[in-house]
């Protein structure tokens, strides 16, 4: 025993009441090379949120038929046009891929139940053709615990604007990590959590890449060891801020990415992202090999 533990074993210092953690040294490098430049999600200009939760999904969510359907049953143009307008696209968290994401052409009933001093809450009575739609199930929303002042409204969601502003998603449970971005009015159901605000295209670049695997490989497992990034899970990871020329970059790739036109961006991606870590190409090849 005492061979092997002068061959393999390591020293770690324990120099202070924080927790502590057994690494190998080129982990403990890392370790000190990403504490040294990256600063946590929380301390950014960054709002991190679940996704929307209806208690009902079966009369909430509905399909482009579904929604066409409504449509047709309005009794004027301007009905038609405040239930457009209410009606809005939806992702799920098996419909987000790396970067992008594949729209499952789903749709929300947004009879959200306002902002305080900010929005008022829908009032079914103004879209007769909706209420007759969540007629149909009213025994179930009506009993169901989240709702907001009426059946037919949605509980509380204080940061429902938000999603109208440039965001990454990602599903909350899952085996595989990955993070879209969306420049669009896309909504994202409870499967999902979503974050806003500064250099946020730079961040998706991040979270998508090696080390972005990397940060969150810490994140707490389900009882079937499904990774649970939940906006706990992502809050602490630590990242280095940029400046908005370096993001301009970053949305650059990441647009191009997406558009399927540069398959080589994401080793790009990947190595300025090393380099404001400051790794060496040892450690880059550690991450690389365990953690794509």
């Amino acid at each position: 025993m005492s061979v092997f533990v002068q061959q393999s074993g390591s020293v770690c210092e324990f120099a202070n009441s924080d927790s502590w953690v057994i690494l190998s040294p080129i982990e403990q490098s890392i370790k000190r090379k990403i504490e040294a430049v990256g600063t946590p999600l929380k301390d950014w200009d960054i709002n991190i949120y679940r996704g929307v939760l209806t208690g009902y999904n079966e009369a909430f969510i509905i399909s482009t038929e579904k929604r066409e359907e409504i449509l047709a049953n309005c009794q004027s143009e301007d009905e038609r046009e405040r239930t457009a307008e209410l009606i809005r696209p939806i992702l799920r968290g098996r419909d987000i891929k790396r970067y992008g994401y594949n729209w499952a052409n789903l749709w929300l009933i947004n009879t959200h139940n306002g902002i305080r001093g900010k929005l008022e809450r829908i009032h079914i009575e103004d879209y007769p053709a909706v209420k007759a739609h969540l007629d149909q199930y009213w025994d179930k929303i009506s009993k169901r615990a989240d709702k907001g002042e009426t059946p037919y409204n949605l509980r509380n969601c204080a940061y429902l604007e938000d999603f109208s502003k440039p965001k990454i998603l990602w599903k909350r449970v899952g085996s595989i990590l990955r993070f879209c971005y969306s420049d669009n009015d896309f909504l994202g159901l409870d499967s999902t959590c979503f974050a806003t605000g500064i250099n946020i295209e730079y961040v998706c670049c991040v979270l998508n890449s090696p080390i972005g695997h990397y940060l969150l490989k810490d994140a707490p497992k389900t009882g079937t060891g499904d990774l649970l990034v939940s906006v706990q899970a992502i809050e602490p990871i630590q990242i280095p801020q940029v400046g908005s020329e370096m993001n301009l970059i970053f949305k650059r790739l990441l647009e191009e990415l997406i558009k399927g036109e540069s398959l080589t961006n994401e080793k790009e991606i990947s190595r300025k992202i090393f380099k404001l870590y400051d790794l060496s190409l040892d450690e880059q090849s550690y991450i690389e090999e365990n953690f794509t």
